[in-house]
């Protein structure tokens, strides 16, 4: 069974590619969940009010050095999407006739899906902003409850009271688990991955984020990796062998 996969990229002024060491493993299934404006500590240490994240990271493997890239929310929703921020440093509204992973998934005969639910911002909602990746968003309500007809990648998109935006932390935890638990289970068994990120640390100057790799194959325990949403985005390219948005942003895979 594969070992977990460490994207490797550490931030610097400007991206830096970096030599894989070794290919990441091709899961069937990705999901991934991006939670809002928390930092890594107020998760880490927030036991009682996030019992299931803390679930999922102790079976999984917790990145203790993960980044957003930006702030406000949406140019890191940009990042993980498209490989850039697209210059933007706000929350506006804009539109763009650029590369991303819905339309390069796509193209190399892969699927991608947005599941969002009722009362999620557009600018959460990155392929909103691209003109080539209109026709990918459904409701969560569509997600499918029979995992094996998930795309090949999912983005998973809470309502402001379930994504820690307005609401709790315990608020957010039990949707997680009430949305998401079941897929998570089973993608243990079944060749399938789950990715739970957060957008930024809420204009903290480190960016310091809680991310977690859950999942078949993922060795459990702690990393110490410096890694962000480029990183992430590059380990999601590399699993579905479709050509990197940008060009820059290489991971770096270790059998841990």
């Amino acid at each position: 069974m594969p070992a977990v996969l460490v994207a490797g990229m550490a931030l610097s002024g400007a991206p830096q590619a970096v030599a894989s060491s070794r290919k990441p493993p091709k899961y069937d299934h990705v999901v991934v969940v991006i939670m809002e404006n928390h930092t890594f500590e107020q998760i880490s240490l927030a036991g009682r009010a996030a019992p299931y994240l803390h679930k999922l990271a102790r079976g999984g493997a917790l990145f203790d050095r993960s980044y957003g890239v930006a702030h406000p929310s949406q140019p890191n929703y940009f990042a993980l999407f498209s490989g850039l921020t697209q210059g933007v440093h706000d929350d506006g509204m804009h539109g763009f006739a650029a590369p991303n992973l819905a339309a390069r998934l796509r193209a190399h005969g892969k699927t991608f899906t947005g599941y969002v639910e009722a009362g999620s911002p557009r600018k959460h909602n990155p392929w909103e902003s691209f003109a080539d990746a209109k026709g990918f968003e459904k409701s969560l309500a569509h997600l499918p409850r029979d995992y094996a007809k998930l795309p090949s990648v999912s983005f998973v998109i809470p309502n402001l009271e379930n994504d820690m935006h307005d609401g709790t932390i315990e608020t957010a935890d039990t949707w997680l688990k009430t949305q998401l638990g079941g897929y998570a289970a089973w993608s243990k068994k079944n060749n399938s991955l789950l990715i739970v990120t957060f957008d930024e640390d809420d204009y903290r100057t480190e960016n310091h984020i809680f991310t977690v790799f859950y999942g078949s194959g993922i060795k459990s325990g702690r990393y110490s990796e410096r890694i962000d949403h480029y990183s992430v985005l590059r380990t999601i390219e590399d699993i579905e062998s479709i050509p990197p948005l940008a060009g820059l942003f290489n991971a770096d895979y270790r059998a841990l």
